[in-house]
């Protein structure tokens, strides 16, 4: 294995679906992580989105990679593929 193997960044496909959090004592309502999970290509992930989000109880869906260095594991900072959602808080999200 040579050394730029090594430390070549590994990409990460995810999809992570919403759903409604109850009301808080303030009464407003807030978004919780249902599902998240990780595909090997990003139109996988983006389908799986869409898919997700069409379901009745689906508060929003996110497909995004995400890029992973190997030696450290630190990963980036996420870049969005499709953003689905029904609540208008959701934009704050």
């Amino acid at each position: 294995m040579t050394n730029s193997e090594r430390t070549k960044e590994k990409i990460h496909y995810i999809c992570q679906t919403y759903v409604e959090k109850k009301a808080g004592r303030d009464g407003q309502v807030g978004l919780k992580i249902a599902k998240q999970l990780e595909y090997s290509t990003a139109s996988e992930a983006q389908n799986r989105a869409e898919r997700e989000a069409l379901s009745e109880d689906c508060a929003g869906a996110d497909a995004y990679m995400i890029t992973e260095d190997p030696t450290s594991g630190e990963v980036g900072e996420p870049s969005f593929l499709i953003r689905l959602g029904n609540v208008p808080e959701f934009d704050d999200f």
